[in-house]
Parts: structure tokens; sequence; C-alpha cells
């Protein structure tokens, strides 16, 4: 049986107040399309049309090749944005699974079980329902003494019954791919908002004897759709407690999950431990046995076994295996730490790549460097990188000591070994296993100090008769 998805993501949310398109609004780091998306495709649908509208080009450029794309220029209603698809699904046969784009909550597993009750019973089409504490504004679903699926009545045309009744149409269903289309042609807008609904397809095809069914999801909130700010920070709150779920069930230590911001696409190894105040972004990968915080923030970071991260920012760097990193440091773009390196407190590397067992304990700015193994890099130590309009390569070999307060201008090369005494300034390349030094000579005047008190005590004295 081929699976097919149309997911509706035409609307332009205006209860969002906001300049950006409600679809593309994120959830724990990723847009809510693109959570939607990725259930699709996780239910092995083999085609996925997203209808769009308001913003069409914004979410088109999101997706990119993800999806194929049709277009509601008018938004006249969820069964009108449906055939905006019959060009492309119309003449398919399957099963075809119908989502919108501001429901991030739903799972994979969720909508395979959909399909499977939908296949079992041979229906025509099967809606997704769910049991809500509260219905108001939702479509309610209307059954037989048997159980069998009626129709679904929007809230604004409920009668007083109907709209006691708490299990809700999600939005969601699973339609007979042609059937769908054949139904779709047959629905009008004679209602109180004067649409197309797409939940008049349910009573047409029951009333042509086709069978109607429905699954009704455990949990309800998978079926929340987002309409304003608030749902959207309902829905964060509830994907962050499931994605803090997952990773404890697959060994990781969260010690207080309530302090803790971890986004969708995050990967974390077993016996990991997450101290609070952590917050860990957008495609981080780190690995097993590794203590991240209390208070670090990684963003697309990539971090081996056995790591130590405290009070640290790091953004698309990669730390390899045993290395330690902070507190109060700080990995720019490009940073790579091989194994078992030290960045300590107030350090910041950029474009670099160091060398296993390398250490920068402290104060200082390592950016645009290759550095070798075993290296000390001292406190107050800097690669001077920039000229105000090029930035150029340092390069430190294997084993070699670069003392604190060192000003290494760009392009140089300090070769294996070599020693750079404390506050030397250097301009040129230096071989391996050479001392340099470049600094002033120090000048002793002495009891100098005294008139130099001397002055200023009389010019204070001065300034006060004045």
């Amino acid at each position: 049986m081929k699976v097919m998805a149309i997911v509706l993501a035409a609307g332009q949310g205006k209860r969002m107040k906001s300049k950006l398109y409600k679809v593309l609004h994120p959830v724990c780091g990723k847009p809510m399309v693109g959570h939607v998306l990725q259930t699709v495709k996780e239910a092995n649908c083999e085609r996925t049309v997203v209808v769009v509208g308001h913003g069409a080009e914004t979410v088109q450029s999101y997706l990119g090749d993800g999806a194929e794309f049709v277009l509601q220029a008018q938004q006249l209603g969820t069964g009108h944005a449906v055939r905006m698809a019959e060009p492309l699904l119309g003449e398919e046969s399957g099963t075809t699974v119908i989502l919108y784009g501001d429901t991030p909550l739903v799972t994979a597993d969720t909508i395979k079980s959909l399909l499977e009750i939908h296949t079992k019973n041979e229906a025509a089409a099967t809606v997704l329902t769910a049991v809500v504490p509260n219905p108001q504004g939702l479509g309610r679903i209307i059954r037989d003494e048997a159980g069998n699926v009626l129709r679904i009545v929007e809230q604004k045309d409920c009668t007083p019954e109907q709209a006691a009744i708490t299990e809700i149409n999600t939005g969601m269903y699973c339609f007979d791919n042609k059937k769908l289309f054949q139904a779709l042609a047959k629905v009008t807008n004679q209602n109180a908002q004067g649409e197309y609904y797409l939940t008049d397809v349910m009573e047409i095809l029951r009333e042509a004897g086709e069978t109607v069914g429905a699954y009704c999801t455990p949990d309800y909130s998978e079926g929340i759709g987002v309409n304003d700010r608030v749902g959207l920070g309902e829905a964060e709150a509830l994907m962050r407690a499931r994605i803090v779920r997952k990773h404890q069930i697959n060994g990781v230590t969260i010690i207080d999950a309530a302090a803790t911001y971890i986004e969708a696409d995050v990967e974390i190894g077993s016996d990991t431990v997450i101290y609070p105040g952590s917050v860990l972004r957008g495609s981080t990968v780190i690995g097993e046995d590794c203590i991240i915080g209390p208070n670090a923030d990684l963003t697309d970071t990539k971090v081996g076994n056995g790591v130590t991260v405290k009070q640290s920012v790091t953004t698309e760097a990669f730390i390899g295996d045993e290395c330690a990193v902070g507190p109060f440091a700080y990995l720019r773009p490009g940073a790579k730490l091989g194994t078992g390196v030290k960045i300590g407190d107030f350090v910041e590397i950029k474009n670099a790549e160091l060398g296993e067992g390398t250490k920068v304990s402290h104060l200082a700015y390592v950016g645009d460097a290759k550095v070798g193994k075993d290296v000390n890099i001292g406190c107050g130590a800097i690669t001077v990188n920039y000229d105000g309009y090029n930035k150029s390569l340092t390069e430190i070999g294997d084993r070699a000591f670069v003392g604190s307060n060192v000003n290494l201008i760009a392009p140089v090369k300090i070769g294996d070994g070599a020693y750079v005494v404390a506050g030397s300034t250097i301009t040129q390349d230096v071989p391996e296993n050479d001392v340099a030094i470049a600094r002033e000579r120090q000048v002793n005047k002495p009891g100098y100090a005294e008139k130099l008190r001397g002055r200023a005590k009389a010019r204070k004295e001065s300034q006060s008769k004045g």
C-alpha cells in the first residue's frame, strides 16, 4: 500500500502577532512544520505535499526538497486546502495521511497506529481523535450507539448536547486517496463560516456506504494545534518534557529536568550527566560518560566520550575524548580539540585546531591557529590573527611552550619543542627547540620612585592653593 501525506500549512496565524509565519515558529529549536515533516518521514510516507499560502516562499525555502508544494492563494477552508493537492495526488492509488503544520507534538508511532487501524478496518476514512479536558473551539466526534463515527461537527455548528462531548477531532486523518478527492468534489460551504470543511468528507463517505473509522490517541497532547503564543509555550513545555524523558530512558542522567533545555535533534550517549542550567541546541551530539554543566550552552557541537564542559559556551565546535572545558570558556565555530585537551577559564578558541594533550589553562585567545600535541599556552597569551584587513594563521608545533602574556603576530610558526619566553611579542618564526625572547631590556633607576612621589605631592598642593 502506497502511503502519501498532505500537510496543511497555508495559514498566516494572525493570533501569533508576529512577522514570522505561524508554522515556522520553533518548538524546541525546530519550526513546527519541520517537526511535522519529520513525523511524516518516520511514518514512511512515500510522497509529501505541503499546502502553502501566507509566507509560501519562506516555508518552501525552509523545507527545500523535503516536500512537494501547492499554493492555496485564498484560504477557503480545510476542504479547499486539500483539493489544492489534487493535481499532484488525485490519480494516485493508496492511502493519504492529512496533518497540519501547526501540530508539532504528533508522533510517528501515532500515525503508524492510525494507518494500521485504517487498513485493518478497510476504511475509506479514519480520523485521529482525542479525549480532552476542555474541548472548547474544537470539532466534536459524533458516534452512533455502536461507537461508529457518524460525523464531525465544528464548534460553531454544535447543539448544546454536541458541545458537551469531550472526544474531539485532532484534524488529522487518513483516507483512501481516490475516494478522498471524489468526496471533496461534493463538499459545499453551507455552514456558519461559509467554508469548505474537510470534516464534511466523513459524512459524505458514510452516506455512500463507506466505512468511516477512528483511532483515539492515548495522549491528547499530540493533537494540540498551536494558534497563539500561549499555545506555543504549552507545546514547548510538553515537548521539552518528552525530550528529557527520551534521554533518561536511553541512560542519560538529568539532574533537574525543569532547569535543563534540550532541543529536538540533540543526541546524548549513555551515562552522561547533565547538570542544571544547561542548554543543548541544534545538531549537538554528546558522547558517553560526559559531565555537561552546570550552565553549559552547546550549539551544533560534537562532543566525544568522557568530556567535561562546565559553565561554558560552544558553537559549531568539536571536542575530542577526555577533554575538559571551562569554567567560563568560549569555543567558537571551527574550534577543534584533540583527545585530552584542557581549556580553562576565560579562554576563547576560534577556528583553531589543538592537538591531543594541549593545555590552554586560563585567560588566553587562540584564533586561526593550528596547535600541535602537548603544547602549553600560558596565561594571557594571544594569537594576533587579524590586522584590520586579513586574518592569518599561527602554527605551533608539538611540545612547544608559549609563556604568559605572549603575543604571536600571525602569520608565524613556532617549531616543535620551541620555548617562547613570557612577555614576548613574536613577529618571526621560531625554529624547533629554540628559545625566543622578544621584549625590551629592563632598566632600573635607583631611588627614582621617591622623586615621582615628590613631584605628585607638589602638584597636588599647588592645585589646592589655586
